[in-house]
């Protein structure tokens, strides 16, 4: 449930509510809204007297919350959250791009790589220095030296970096040197991992589970957020269906139906859901028109020689065709 408190509402009135529930043995959040403050309060509701909390002052009202996710739920916070990761801003309105190889190769290809992101008028880089691969044979990441190229990277071009994190340990090791911490398909689901997520401010990019649905997904970012962390930002990268034509099936109709759910910004990964570079494009295009807070985009400056997911990586020329589209396009749906 929520407690609605009137937006004049002072911190002392704000701490004595949460004082209260939490000796009814609540777990309590504070979110600020812009037309409203909520405490959330997670526990037993059945058997407590709650008539007392509504007669606190400022208390507007207690809300019982449906869904079985509470803190993301659009239910507790109706304005949507904006997560500002130096100049980007995901969730304002403005697309923002993502984009950089599915993993660091090399200081010269990671160089490169950042170079025309940041030329191509980008807002982010991405690249993997732990790679979760279905095959043990395959390249599995640089590691913490991977890491260390990356923040160069960064420092060199004053791009944001996104890394996924694998489990505990690289979590704690990415934390020193990256901007947004991914947590990969094959993660969604594991819960020590968004708990550790949860107890950092860093936010988190919560990828959707191969075989998850849109609950299940949810479920996973209220994990993060129930540790007290708010930085969460979704992104759809298709699901496993019976075709095969494509790596995976790219579910769009999930970016406006997330809106309708949670207050959580939400992104799309085209080449994860595609597996083809000829199809990254068209849609990427298509996740703009439906509503999506920005992309993540494979580009690799030669992926031919990629040692990870070459098939569906762009090259430079082709990311910046990709950006003068979506830049054309922004205005004609609406988004700033």
């Amino acid at each position: 449930m929520v407690v609605v408190m009137n937006a004049d509402a002072e911190a002392d009135e704000i701490e004595r509510v949460k004082w209260n529930l939490e000796q009814m043995l609540f777990r309590t959040q504070v979110i600020y809204g812009v037309k409203r403050i909520v405490i959330g309060a997670i526990g037993d509701q059945r058997e407590v007297d709650l008539s007392e909390i509504e007669q606190m002052p400022k208390v507007d009202k207690i809300v019982r919350i449906s869904k079985p996710y509470k803190l993301v739920s659009r239910e507790v916070k109706e304005d949507d959250t904006v997560i500002t990761i130096k100049n980007a801003s995901i969730g304002s309105g403005t697309p923002v791009i993502i984009a950089g190889p599915c993993a660091v190769e090399s200081q010269e290809q990671i160089l490169a790589a950042a170079s025309w992101v940041k030329k191509s008028g980008a807002h982010m880089l991405r690249g993997g220095a732990f790679k979760p691969r279905t095959s043990p044979y395959s390249f599995q990441g640089m590691g913490e030296e991977g890491l260390k190229l990356l923040q160069e990277a960064s420092l060199q071009t004053g791009l944001p970096v996104v890394t996924e994190v694998i489990d505990e340990w690289s979590l704690e090791t990415a934390l020193k040197y990256v901007d947004v911490l991914q947590i990969g398909a094959r993660n969604m689901q594991n819960f020590q991992l968004l708990k550790k997520a949860g107890q950092t401010r860093v936010p988190i990019l919560l990828k959707r589970g191969m075989s998850a649905t849109v609950e299940e997904w949810l479920m996973a970012a209220e994990y993060i957020r129930s540790e007290g962390n708010e930085n969460i930002i979704l992104c759809e990268r298709g699901i496993r269906t019976f075709e095969t034509a494509t790596r995976n099936t790219l579910d769009l109709s999930a970016v406006p139906l997330i809106k309708r759910l949670s207050h959580l910004p939400v992104l799309v990964d085209p080449s994860h859901a595609t597996g083809d570079r000829g199809l990254v494009i068209p849609m990427a295009l298509a996740a703009i028109a439906g509503g999506a807070d920005g992309l993540i985009i494979e580009m690799h400056p030669e992926p031919a020689k990629a040692l990870s997911d070459g098939p569906q990586s762009l090259d430079p020329q082709q990311f910046e065709q990709l950006m003068q589209r979506v830049n054309r396009l922004i205005p004609l749906v609406g988004a700033k």
